[in-house]
Protein backbone atom coordinates (compact mmCIF):
# COMPACT_ATOMS: atom_id res chain seq x y z
CA UNK A 1 0.00 0.00 0.00
CA UNK A 2 1.15 3.20 -1.03
CA UNK A 3 0.64 6.26 1.38
CA UNK A 4 -0.43 9.32 -0.74
CA UNK A 5 -1.08 12.27 1.26
CA UNK A 6 -1.54 10.54 4.36
CA UNK A 7 -3.96 8.27 2.99
CA UNK A 8 -2.89 4.85 2.47
CA UNK A 9 -4.15 3.51 -1.27
CA UNK A 10 -3.99 0.79 -3.24
CA UNK A 11 -0.51 0.54 -5.52
CA UNK A 12 -2.49 -0.69 -8.51
CA UNK A 13 -5.83 1.11 -8.61
CA UNK A 14 -5.00 4.15 -6.44
CA UNK A 15 -8.08 4.10 -4.17
CA UNK A 16 -7.91 4.51 -0.75
CA UNK A 17 -7.58 1.02 0.87
CA UNK A 18 -10.81 -0.61 3.08
CA UNK A 19 -11.30 1.11 6.86
CA UNK A 20 -13.26 -1.79 7.92
CA UNK A 21 -13.53 -5.27 7.81
CA UNK A 22 -17.64 -4.42 6.12
CA UNK A 23 -15.93 -2.38 3.56
CA UNK A 24 -13.19 -4.88 2.74
CA UNK A 25 -16.09 -7.38 2.22
CA UNK A 26 -18.43 -4.85 0.06
CA UNK A 27 -14.97 -4.45 -2.25
CA UNK A 28 -14.28 -8.14 -2.30
CA UNK A 29 -17.94 -9.20 -3.60
CA UNK A 30 -18.00 -6.37 -6.41
CA UNK A 31 -15.05 -8.18 -7.56
CA UNK A 32 -16.70 -11.72 -7.07
CA UNK A 33 -19.34 -10.18 -9.58
CA UNK A 34 -16.78 -9.58 -11.97
CA UNK A 35 -15.16 -13.01 -11.39
CA UNK A 36 -12.39 -12.43 -9.81
CA UNK A 37 -10.54 -15.76 -8.62
CA UNK A 38 -8.61 -13.60 -5.70
CA UNK A 39 -11.35 -12.23 -4.56
CA UNK A 40 -13.44 -15.29 -4.42
CA UNK A 41 -10.43 -17.11 -2.25
CA UNK A 42 -9.93 -14.28 0.00
CA UNK A 43 -13.75 -14.27 0.76
CA UNK A 44 -13.25 -18.16 1.35
CA UNK A 45 -10.59 -17.71 3.72
CA UNK A 46 -12.32 -15.18 5.60
CA UNK A 47 -15.55 -17.53 6.21
CA UNK A 48 -12.63 -20.20 6.89
CA UNK A 49 -11.21 -18.02 10.05
CA UNK A 50 -14.48 -15.94 10.68
CA UNK A 51 -12.80 -12.72 10.41
CA UNK A 52 -13.50 -9.08 8.87
CA UNK A 53 -16.86 -9.61 10.08
CA UNK A 54 -18.11 -12.93 8.75
CA UNK A 55 -19.59 -15.87 10.64
CA UNK A 56 -17.06 -18.57 10.39
CA UNK A 57 -18.89 -21.33 7.70
CA UNK A 58 -16.82 -23.93 6.17
CA UNK A 59 -19.91 -24.81 3.94
CA UNK A 60 -19.42 -21.33 2.56
CA UNK A 61 -15.91 -21.14 2.64
CA UNK A 62 -16.00 -24.18 0.28
CA UNK A 63 -18.11 -22.71 -1.74
CA UNK A 64 -15.84 -20.03 -2.37
CA UNK A 65 -13.11 -21.64 -2.80
CA UNK A 66 -14.02 -23.93 -5.17
CA UNK A 67 -15.55 -21.12 -7.71
CA UNK A 68 -12.00 -19.51 -7.28
CA UNK A 69 -10.41 -23.20 -8.34
CA UNK A 70 -12.45 -22.89 -11.45
CA UNK A 71 -11.32 -19.56 -12.21
CA UNK A 72 -7.60 -20.75 -11.66
CA UNK A 73 -7.00 -19.92 -8.02
CA UNK A 74 -4.26 -22.65 -6.55
CA UNK A 75 -4.74 -21.63 -3.19
CA UNK A 76 -7.77 -22.18 -3.49
CA UNK A 77 -7.90 -25.55 -4.81
CA UNK A 78 -4.78 -26.17 -1.52
CA UNK A 79 -7.68 -24.90 0.93
CA UNK A 80 -10.64 -27.33 -0.92
CA UNK A 81 -7.88 -30.03 -0.40
CA UNK A 82 -7.72 -28.91 3.29
CA UNK A 83 -11.33 -28.84 3.41
CA UNK A 84 -11.57 -32.37 2.47
CA UNK A 85 -8.97 -33.62 4.46
CA UNK A 86 -10.20 -32.18 8.28
CA UNK A 87 -13.77 -32.41 6.99
CA UNK A 88 -14.73 -28.65 7.10
CA UNK A 89 -18.04 -28.19 5.32
CA UNK A 90 -17.82 -31.74 3.63
CA UNK A 91 -17.70 -34.88 4.84
CA UNK A 92 -13.69 -35.87 5.37
CA UNK A 93 -12.30 -37.41 2.56
CA UNK A 94 -8.46 -37.80 2.43
CA UNK A 95 -8.47 -39.62 -0.75
CA UNK A 96 -10.28 -36.32 -2.58
CA UNK A 97 -7.94 -33.62 -0.72
CA UNK A 98 -4.92 -35.81 -2.25
CA UNK A 99 -6.60 -35.03 -5.57
CA UNK A 100 -7.01 -31.87 -5.20
CA UNK A 101 -3.53 -31.60 -3.41
CA UNK A 102 -2.37 -33.18 -6.93
CA UNK A 103 -4.09 -30.63 -8.70
CA UNK A 104 -3.30 -27.66 -6.90
CA UNK A 105 0.75 -28.83 -6.84
CA UNK A 106 0.60 -29.13 -11.00
CA UNK A 107 -0.58 -25.61 -10.94
CA UNK A 108 2.28 -24.82 -9.24
CA UNK A 109 1.10 -24.57 -5.52
CA UNK A 110 4.03 -24.89 -3.41
CA UNK A 111 2.11 -25.93 -0.32
CA UNK A 112 0.53 -28.25 -1.69
CA UNK A 113 3.41 -30.52 -3.27
CA UNK A 114 4.49 -30.29 0.19
CA UNK A 115 1.79 -31.72 1.54
CA UNK A 116 1.42 -34.54 -0.88
CA UNK A 117 5.59 -35.08 0.32
CA UNK A 118 3.83 -34.97 3.60
CA UNK A 119 1.38 -37.92 3.07
CA UNK A 120 3.96 -39.93 1.22
CA UNK A 121 6.13 -39.64 4.37
CA UNK A 122 3.40 -40.95 6.67
CA UNK A 123 2.46 -43.41 4.63
CA UNK A 124 6.33 -44.52 4.75
CA UNK A 125 6.89 -44.27 1.27
CA UNK A 126 9.89 -42.06 1.45
CA UNK A 127 11.43 -41.94 -1.58
CA UNK A 128 8.38 -40.84 -3.13
CA UNK A 129 7.90 -38.24 -0.53
CA UNK A 130 11.31 -37.13 -1.04
CA UNK A 131 10.89 -36.23 -4.78
CA UNK A 132 7.99 -33.99 -3.73
CA UNK A 133 10.11 -32.42 -0.61
CA UNK A 134 12.71 -31.90 -3.28
CA UNK A 135 10.36 -30.42 -5.88
CA UNK A 136 8.84 -27.71 -3.19
CA UNK A 137 11.91 -27.01 -1.91
CA UNK A 138 13.52 -25.68 -5.43
CA UNK A 139 10.29 -23.69 -5.71
CA UNK A 140 10.99 -22.08 -2.05
CA UNK A 141 9.42 -24.68 0.62
CA UNK A 142 11.78 -24.22 3.70
CA UNK A 143 8.97 -26.23 5.45
CA UNK A 144 10.19 -29.06 3.10
CA UNK A 145 13.58 -28.44 3.52
CA UNK A 146 12.93 -28.36 7.26
CA UNK A 147 10.95 -32.07 6.62
CA UNK A 148 14.12 -33.64 4.77
CA UNK A 149 16.45 -32.27 7.38
CA UNK A 150 14.72 -34.45 9.83
CA UNK A 151 14.56 -37.69 7.45
CA UNK A 152 18.51 -37.20 7.19
CA UNK A 153 18.59 -37.54 11.23
CA UNK A 154 16.26 -40.37 11.41
CA UNK A 155 18.38 -42.05 8.73
CA UNK A 156 15.91 -41.59 6.16
CA UNK A 157 17.86 -39.14 3.75
CA UNK A 158 21.60 -37.90 2.89
CA UNK A 159 23.77 -35.43 3.71
CA UNK A 160 23.70 -35.01 -0.03
CA UNK A 161 19.98 -35.33 -0.39
CA UNK A 162 19.85 -32.23 2.45
CA UNK A 163 22.09 -30.41 0.95
CA UNK A 164 21.01 -30.14 -2.36
CA UNK A 165 17.21 -29.01 -1.01
CA UNK A 166 19.28 -26.32 0.79
CA UNK A 167 20.96 -25.54 -1.89
CA UNK A 168 18.03 -25.43 -4.19
CA UNK A 169 16.04 -22.93 -1.29
CA UNK A 170 18.82 -20.59 -1.18
CA UNK A 171 18.45 -20.12 -4.90
CA UNK A 172 15.23 -19.82 -4.71
CA UNK A 173 15.32 -17.05 -2.31
CA UNK A 174 18.62 -15.76 -4.24
CA UNK A 175 16.38 -15.15 -7.23
CA UNK A 176 13.33 -13.50 -5.86
CA UNK A 177 15.18 -11.36 -3.59
CA UNK A 178 15.10 -7.36 -3.94
CA UNK A 179 15.14 -4.66 -1.65
CA UNK A 180 11.81 -3.56 -1.84
CA UNK A 181 10.57 -7.36 -0.75
CA UNK A 182 13.08 -6.70 2.40
CA UNK A 183 11.60 -3.12 3.00
CA UNK A 184 8.18 -4.68 2.94
CA UNK A 185 8.85 -8.08 5.20
CA UNK A 186 11.02 -4.91 7.70
CA UNK A 187 7.57 -2.78 7.58
CA UNK A 188 5.41 -6.13 8.72
CA UNK A 189 8.47 -6.63 11.45
CA UNK A 190 9.15 -10.07 9.83
CA UNK A 191 12.62 -10.67 9.15
CA UNK A 192 11.60 -12.51 5.84
CA UNK A 193 9.44 -12.68 2.82
CA UNK A 194 9.83 -16.33 1.66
Amino acid sequence: MVALGGVVKCPFCRIPTPTSGNEMIKRLKKREELDDAIAMYQMGVFFSEGSHGLTQDYTKALEHSLRAGELGSSEAVTNIAVAYYYGRGVERDVKKARQYWEKAAMMGNVNARHSIGYEEEEARNISRAMKHYMIAARDGSGRSVKAILQLYSKGYATKEDYENALQFFEEYVAEIKTSQRDDAAASKNTKYYY
